[in-house]
């Protein structure tokens, strides 16, 4: 397990937990409200959809890893082109492009205030507005991840002939078992660093599907790290569940791959291209619907199955809204 220090300041972290906060928050108000963006008035039934549609399970860490490229990206220069297997994970994906202005440059209907914001949770995954996965619609789309096992096979073909790229691939623990995903992981071996960019896998680990356990984030630590490294990649670890420690490990482990690509890089555009090196990959384990109501009617829901599409889905549920108020409110939106 390889893992460093952090030279990012606490001022800076507070502010990319807040940025993430700010993500959970829209994300979770895109699959459930209708209206009362900003929750200004009590939450009712009424500013509920009708009809709740789209999955929450791996959108926090989406958000999680999303926010920590955009502090490399600042920091170090970098082009990078995040791909994410979960396309399911839609809603973090819509409202990063959305808090970074993307969204509404394309969109100006969907505009950065509180009426454009009640557009932005309308029109997800609702009659006349966006599906739930990263569609054509979402600005710099071009893997929709709705057929699960191509994310990796996209990202290398992104990275190739773009020698300036670099390529962040998510790869959810359900879709690392289907053969196509099992398969690509091999494409690393195809990779020439002088020509070519680099990709970066991050494996994340929740531990669920739709309605179970998966098999990565279930076998002992040292057997995933061996299987990684005998695809060929150098494992960094980062798990837990603390937001502000999984920021620093998140923080220092994205500071040494980037060091780490740069120098195979260097290296081989240098000397010419003699070995194939070993890349980089990102192992997060982090709790599947992380940073929601950890149990929902006396059953445990953060860490389960049960956060993996809409974790409540019938909100005329005694209590339901409360929770759901709550839980949004936990995001501090103010």
């Amino acid at each position: 397990m390889l893992r460093k220090k952090t030279m990012v300041n606490t001022d800076l972290l507070q502010k990319m937990d807040a940025y993430w906060r700010a993500a959970n928050y829209l994300s979770v108000g895109q699959i459930y409200l209708y209206d009362n963006p900003l929750l200004k008035q009590p939450l009712t039934l009424a500013h509920i959809k009708p009809r709740l549609l789209g999955h929450w399970g791996t959108t926090p860490g989406l958000n999680f890893i999303y926010v920590h490229l955009n502090r490399v990206i600042t920091q170090y220069g970098l082009n990078v082109l995040p791909i994410t297997g979960p396309g399911h994970g839609g809603p973090g994906l819509v409202v990063n492009a959305y808090l970074e202005g993307t969204y509404s440059e394309v969109y100006p209907h969907v505009s950065q205030d509180e009426a454009g914001m009640k557009r932005l949770f309308t029109q997800f995954s609702f009659p006349g507005g966006i599906p739930s996965h990263v569609a054509p619609e979402t600005p710099g789309s071009i893997h929709e991840g709705g057929e699960l096992g191509y994310a990796l096979s996209h990202a290398f073909g992104a990275a190739f002939d773009n020698p300036d790229f670099l390529v962040a691939c998510v790869v959810g623990d359900g879709e690392a078992e289907t053969g196509p995903l099992a398969t690509s992981w091999h494409s690393n071996k195809f990779l020439n660093p002088v020509r070519d960019g680099a990709v970066l896998p991050i494996l994340h680990l929740n531990g669920y599907k739709i309605a179970g356990p998966t098999v990565l984030a279930r076998i002992p630590h040292d057997e995933l790290e061996a299987l990684c490294v005998g695809y060929g990649y150098r494992p960094y670890f980062v798990e837990g569940d603390e937001p502000m420690a999984m920021h620093r490990q998140m923080a220092a482990t994205l500071d040494a791959v980037v060091a780490e690509i740069k120098k195979i890089q260097r290296v081989a555009r240098t000397n010419g291209f003699k070995k194939r090196p070993r890349w980089p990959m990102i192992v997060l384990r982090s709790p599947k619907g992380w940073t929601r109501p950890k149990f929902v009617d006396g059953k445990r829901t953060e860490g389960t199955f049960r956060s993996h599409q809409v974790p409540m889905g019938d909100m005329s549920h005694p209590g339901h809204v409360k929770v759901l108020e709550r839980w949004m409110k936990s995001y501090r939106p103010q």
